[in-house]
């Protein structure tokens, strides 16, 4: 498979107008097992309530049995099954659980779209992609801000990306690469899979991918490659007066501009190039606003993965631009940090402690950049009492004073705030 995909990439990257014929072969017995050590053990099952453990018990004959239904076209896409998980601004986030079967072959499949879409994917399109991060992106944008000839930024963010992807629009984006019509019939089996929601109805939109589909995340970037990429590099970057940069992670991004009527004109047009999609602006989350060096006074702040941006001088004078955790996201971490407390304060101390050393790790490292220590020491203070509190009202006892309660993080190896970004990673962010 490795050795099959390969080739594919080589001759996606060579041949840009080639489009790819017998993909289906790929779906075969060997590719498939190979596929599997990708799943998550501890994934949740679908509507067959068939977890992976289960489904590795008589992997073999699953395959088999998978791979001949794929020749014989009596494949069919399971019911995904809808969860919702809570939002920070307090709403539900709907997610689909695809069947085991179903993510094994999503697995293959996306795995063999990477391959062609990688060699077309721009540089500024960071989301769900090998290799490329949010923590990257976020340093992308920072770098450009500061290096470039920018003093409008477009911040723009799209109502309900996952739930309003055009059916039509996907299969004829992915016609451009692909002459296989089986294989392109299978996604879309997926793109119209009945939903089951929570109460047992059974919804089949006619637009969106679900959110947890494993091929979903592939598919949406394809689309926005298509939708939105490819327009602001060919038509928007070179019709404007001055610079104009675009840095995108998924259905997030953020787009600069060196003239005000520039940013004016890309704002007025961006609407009525994503509505040709089917896709619509996010007004609360979408506006214009002045950010540059030459203006410290009059430029404001925005939101981009997690961090909140803006101009600020350094101790030594020079002029930067400063990534701290953005306030909506702070207050988001602490309330899910003290939700975990409370509904595992019962644990042993040996079995709490090690998760929150985990939970503490992963804080740091995706917002420890040089500059946000102030953020990360509010989060562990604020965090950390609350975890005090809620210790000592196990029992009627208190049973832990201020030093004791040290001392069990201490031995315990729970870190306290660092910063987790390279010296040489963020020098780039300052002149």
């Amino acid at each position: 498979m490795q050795t099959s995909l390969q080739g594919i990439a080589n001759r996606a990257a060579s041949h840009k107008e080639h489009r790819f014929r017998n993909l289906s072969v790929l779906l075969n017995e060997a590719n498939l097992t190979w596929c599997f050590q990708f799943l998550r053990k501890d994934a949740a099952p679908g509507v067959d309530r068939v977890d992976v453990v289960e489904y590795q018990k008589d992997l073999d004959s699953h395959i088999r049995d998978l791979v001949e239904r794929l020749k014989g076209q009596r494949y069919r896409a399971k019911l995904v099954r809808r969860r919702y998980i809570p939002k920070p601004n307090g709403k539900m986030r709907p997610l689909g659980i695809p069947a085991t079967e179903d993510k094994l072959l999503q697995i293959a499949v996306a795995k063999i779209l990477e391959a062609i879409y990688e060699q077309d994917f721009l540089d500024f399109s960071h989301g769900y992609r090998p290799g490329r991060s949010p923590q990257e992106a976020s340093k992308d944008l920072a770098w450009k801000l500061l290096t470039g000839k920018y003093c409008w930024v477009v911040e723009a963010d799209i109502k309900g990306f996952f739930d309003h992807i055009n059916h039509q629009w996907m299969i004829e984006m992915l016609e451009e690469r692909i002459d296989d019509k089986p294989f392109l019939r299978l996604i879309n089996k997926w793109l119209r899979a009945g939903i089951l929601e929570t109460d047992g109805q059974v919804l089949h939109p006619a637009t969106g991918t679900p959110q947890g589909g494993i091929v979903s995340p592939v598919l949406a970037n394809i689309y926005l490659h298509y939708a939105l990429d490819l327009w602001f590099e060919r038509r928007i970057m070179p019709h404007s007066r001055g610079d104009a940069m675009i840095i995108r992670f998924a259905d997030d991004f953020v787009c600069a501009f060196h003239y005000r009527s520039d940013a004016e004109s890309f704002y007025r047009d961006l609407g009525e190039r994503l509505a040709k999609f089917g896709l619509e602006l996010a007004p609360e989350k979408t506006r214009i606003l002045r950010f540059c060096r030459f203006d410290l006074n009059g430029s404001g702040r925005f939101d981009f993965l997690g961090f909140e941006y803006y101009w600020e001088r350094t101790r030594t004078g020079r002029l930067g631009v400063k990534r701290r955790t953005s306030r909506k996201k702070l207050r988001a971490s602490l309330a899910n940090m003290t939700d975990w407390i409370r509904r595992n304060r019962s644990l042993r101390v040996g079995q709490l402690l090690p998760v929150l050393r985990a939970k503490y790790r992963g804080y740091w490292n995706y917002y420890g950049v040089i500059g946000n220590y102030a953020s990360l020491a509010k989060f562990f203070y604020r965090s950390r009492r609350l975890l005090f509190k809620w210790l000592n009202r196990r029992s009627q006892r208190k049973s832990y004073t201020w030093t004791g309660f040290q001392g069990l993080l201490d031995y315990f190896g729970v870190e306290g705030p660092r910063i987790t970004e390279q010296h040489g990673q963020a020098q780039l962010r300052f002149l």
